[in-house]
């Protein structure tokens, strides 16, 4: 794999989790007064976030290389409504910002940037977030198709890749949440192991553990 292949591949990770990240609040929305269905509308209205927002995340990734999941500790941050950044700030520092279509990845004083041009899978994954950040339903079913299931107080949304670039690339993204938090992301990659983000409640929740159970079971739990 070439140099170039390597860093497209890792920046399309990178931008995947960053967008869908900047869904989350720092702090819990109340509980609903009942039990509900919901639906996509549902979810996407209470999912719209305008800028700057910021929340905590736990992010977990799994590798038949390690003997225990890689965990990386950080915040997502949206100063605009054009930016995205994502600090990790454990096991290492490094910091991606998405913007003017272009991700820059910092790490030891060095900067890399890559243009997202590059990859048209890139653009449509940036154009079908914003349109989730906008609640913009009708532009985010251009991307993705859509399955809502559960409650108010535990709902899922799963999309499922319509571009065959991205679909190429990833099987499904699967967001949970309660009320208007957004705890957890999975994003299950065509090749390789589920990705797992834990975020908000979720992610402070996380603080101190490593057991790859007992992280899994934040990303349901209610």
């Amino acid at each position: 794999m070439t140099s170039r292949k390597h860093g497209r591949r890792k920046t399309a990770a990178l931008c995947l989790a960053l967008l869908a990240a900047t869904w989350a609040t720092a702090s819990a929305a109340p509980p609903e007064p009942a039990p509900a269905s919901v639906d996509a509308g549902w979810i996407l209205s209470k999912l719209a976030r305008p800028a700057p927002t910021q929340t905590d995340f736990v992010e977990v990734r799994g590798s038949a290389l390690l003997k225990t999941p890689l965990r990386i500790e950080g915040q997502y941050k949206r100063p605009t409504n054009d930016t995205l950044v994502r600090a990790v700030r454990a096991p290492y520092a490094e910091t991606t910002t998405i913007r003017n279509g272009q991700a820059t990845i910092e790490r030891n004083g060095k900067a890399r940037s890559f243009s997202l041009a590059r990859a048209p899978e890139l653009q449509g994954l940036q154009a079908s977030f914003g349109a989730m950040l906008a609640g913009d339903r009708t532009q985010l079913e251009r991307y993705y198709t859509i399955d809502a299931s559960g409650t108010r107080q535990a709902w899922t949304l799963r999309l499922s890749p319509r571009d065959r670039a991205l679909a190429a690339k990833v099987r499904d993204i699967v967001l949970r949440g309660r009320g208007a938090e957004l705890r957890c992301i999975e994003t299950r990659p065509v090749k390789g192991d589920l990705q797992r983000t834990l975020l908000a409640s979720a992610a402070r929740s996380a603080h101190g553990t490593t057991d790859a159970a007992a992280l899994a079971a934040l990303c349901t739990a209610q």
